[in-house]
C-alpha cells in the first residue's frame, strides 16, 4: 500500500535509516512480546481506558488512532505483564453502528500497554468516528479527520496550534473551548509535559520529582493525559504532534542537558523521554524510537491548500552558544557550523518547500525565528540564544532560500515562549526595506507561565523591532487559523484565567496574510 505523504515525502536517506531502525525495534518488541501470555478475557483493577482516546497523522486514506490501557496510570499503569488484545473499529456516525474498518492490536509491556493503529483504506476529507475495547471494558468514543486527496482542490482548512501546559501552573481550560472550535486538526508544537518536581503555589502540583526513569516519564504523561479538557479536545480532531525540550529536559541540545549529568546517563535518560512521549502520541510506527533516538520531522499535505512540516529543533542542535540565556551574542552565535536542525533536517525542510505545489507552507517549529532584540536601548543588542538568534547562519540560509525560491506563501508557527507575537520574517533585519521573505505566528501557552516583569521591558523594546508586529505576553490560550486560497487569518484566542475552570475565551487580536504578500496585518 502507497505510505502516502507523511512517509513519502520524507527524505529518502532518512526514511531507509528509520526503516532499518524501526525494524530492528519491532523485531525486538516482537521477541519480547513472545515471553508474555495473552490474556484473552481481560479483568482490570480499574477502568482501562482512563487516559482517554487521540487520533493523529491523518493522510488522505488514514489516520492512527491511539489509547493505553492504564487502569492505575498514576503508578505505572497498574498491568500486569501480559499481552491484552484490544479490538478497535472506525465507523461513519457518532454512534458506531455504520463499521467500515476494525481489527484487534495487542497492547504490550514492552509499550506501556499503549496502541497504535494505523488505520488506512478511509475515504479522503471526511469525519471518522473510533473506539477501543479491551474485555468488557469500552473507551470513549473518538472523533477523526482525514486529510483531503493528495493537491486536489479544497475551499479552505481550519485548524489550531498550541504549546506549552505546565501542570503546575494552571487548569486545561483552554482546551475545553479549542475542543468546541470549528477545526480540521490540531498541531501541537511540543512542552507537552513538564519535567519538573513539584513547585508549591500554583493550583496542582506534579505526581513525583523531577522524571528520570522511564515509569517516571510515563506517569507524568500519564498525569497530564487524565485532564478531562485535554482528553476532550484529542478526542474532537486528529492531532499531529512534535515536541521541545521540556519532554526530556529544559533547554537540552543534543545529547547535552541542561542538568549535571554525564552524557551517558542523559543518554538513557532521553531514551526514557522519547519511549514515553511515543507511548503517548499518536504517531506512526516509523516514530518508534531507537534507544535515544527517533524521527519526529515529517510532513503533511492537506489538498492543493496547505503543506505542514513539522520541525524537530531539539534532538539535532548543537549547543547553544554564549553559555545560552538572555545576553549580548558572542562570536559563536554565527558559526557557520551551529545547527538547530542538523544538516539532514535543513536539506529535507529546503527540498520539500521547493517541491510543494500547495497555496501556503507551513513550517511548525519550536522557538522563535525571528530575531529580536530584547534591548530597549538602541546600538546594544540582547538576544535569547536558545531561539533561532543563537543560530544567527543556518537561519540566514533559510531566509535566503526563501527569498531566492519563492515557495508560496511561507508562514512559520510557533511556540516555546509562552506569549503571542507577529513577526514580518526580513531578509536582513536590520534593515527595515529589506525584503519580507515570509510571516511567522508565535502562540502562547495553554498555561506555562510568561513572567508580569518581562512584559513592560518587551514592550519597550519594540520600537527596534519594527518587523515584530504584535506582542501579548498577559494572556494564554492557543492560536486558530483559517486558510483559504487568497488569505490566510490568525486568531488569537486567550482564556480569561488559567485559575478558573469556568474561564471564558475570548479573540485578543487578529492578522491577516494575503495570497501573494508576505508580511501580516491587523484584521
Amino acid at each position: 500500500m502507497e505510505l502516502m505523504d507523511a512517509t513519502r515525502l520524507l527524505a529518502n536517506r532518512c526514511r531507509r535509516r528509520n526503516f532499518l531502525l524501526g525494524a530492528g525495534f519491532l523485531t525486538g518488541l516482537t521477541i519480547a512480546s513472545q515471553w508474555h501470555p495473552v490474556l484473552a478475557n481481560s479483568r482490570f483493577s480499574g477502568y482501562p481506558f482512563s487516559l482517554g482516546v487521540a487520533s493523529g497523522d491523518p493522510l488522505p486514506d488514514g489516520v492512527v488512532i491511539w489509547t493505553r490501557l492504564a487502569p492505575n496510570p498514576l503508578s505505572g499503569g497498574g498491568m500486569p505483564l501480559v499481552n491484552v488484545p484490544v479490538r478497535w473499529q472506525v465507523a461513519l456516525d457518532e454512534n458506531m453502528r455504520q463499521v467500515v474498518r476494525r481489527g484487534t492490536v495487542l497492547a504490550t509491556p514492552e509499550l506501556g500497554h499503549s496502541v497504535h493503529v494505523d488505520v488506512r483504506g478511509l475515504d479522503p476529507d471526511r469525519w471518522y468516528w473510533y473506539q477501543f475495547q479491551a474485555g468488557r471494558e469500552v473507551s470513549p468514543i473518538g472523533r477523526t479527520r482525514t486529510a483531503p486527496a493528495f493537491y486536489g482542490s479544497i475551499s479552505q482548512l481550519n485548524f489550531a496550534f498550541v504549546s506549552c501546559q505546565d501542570w503546575q501552573n494552571g487548569y486545561y481550560t483552554a482546551y475545553r473551548h479549542l475542543a468546541e472550535e470549528d477545526l480540521d486538526l490540531v498541531v501541537h508544537l511540543g512542552d507537552y509535559i513538564y519535567e519538573y518536581g513539584p513547585q508549591p503555589g500554583g493550583p496542582r502540583q506534579h505526581n513525583s520529582p523531577e522524571i528520570i526513569t522511564l515509569t517516571d516519564y510515563r506517569d507524568r504523561h500519564a498525569l497530564y493525559k487524565t485532564d478531562p479538557n485535554l482528553q476532550a479536545a484529542h478526542a474532537a480532531f486528529p492531532w499531529i504532534v512534535t515536541w521541545d525540550d521540556h519532554e526530556v529536559d529544559n533547554n537540552y541540545a543534543n545529547l547535552i542537558p541542561e542538568d549535571n549529568q554525564t552524557q551517558e546517563a542523559f543518554r538513557k535518560r532521553r531514551a526514557n523521554a522519547y519511549q514515553a512521549y511515543y507511548e503517548h502520541m499518536p504517531l506512526r510506527r516509523f516514530s518508534l524510537p531507537n534507544g535515544p533516538d527517533m524521527l519526529l520531522y515529517r510532513r503533511f499535505t492537506f489538498g492543493n491548500l496547505a503543506e505542514f512540516n513539522l520541525l524537530d529543533t531539539r534532538q539535532y542542535r548543537t549547543n547553544q552558544p554564549c553559555d545560552d540565556g538572555l545576553k549580548p551574542r558572542c562570536p559563536e552565535a554565527f558559526d557557520t557550523n551551529a545547527t538547530m536542525t542538523g544538516s539532514e533536517q535543513e536539506q529535507w525542510l529546503r527540498k520539500g518547500l521547493d517541491q510543494s505545489r500547495s497555496r501556503w507552507n507551513v513550517i511548525a517549529q519550536q522557538t522563535m525565528l525571528a530575531e529580536y532584540n530584547f534591548n530597549g536601548s538602541p546600538g546594544s543588542g540582547v538576544f535569547n540564544l536558545d531561539q533561532w538568534d543563537g543560530y544567527v547562519a543556518e537561519r540566514n540560509r533559510l531566509l535566503s532560500f526563501l527569498n531566492q525560491r519563492q515557495p508560496s506563501n511561507p508562514v512559520v508557527i510557533t511556540g516555546d515562549i509562552h506569549s503571542s507575537w507577529v513577526h514580518d520574517l526580513k531578509l536582513d533585519f536590520n534593515n527595515p526595506n529589506s525584503p519580507t521573505v515570509g510571516t511567522e505566528f508565535v502562540g502562547t501557552s495553554i498555561t506555562s507561565d510568561f513572567p508580569t516583569q518581562f512584559i513592560a521591558p518587551v514592550q519597550a523594546s519594540l520600537p527596534n523591532n519594527p518587523h515584530t508586529k504584535f506582542f501579548d505576553g498577559a494572556f494564554r490560550g492557543y492560536v486558530r487559523c483559517n486558510l483559504t486560497p487568497q488569505r490566510w487569518q490568525t486568531d488569537y484566542r486567550v482564556v480569561s484565567s488559567i485559575i478558573d475552570l469556568n474561564a471564558s475565551i475570548k479573540t485578543l487580536a487578529s492578522f491577516v496574510v494575503q495570497n501573494g504578500q508576505p508580511g501580516a496585518h491587523l484584521s
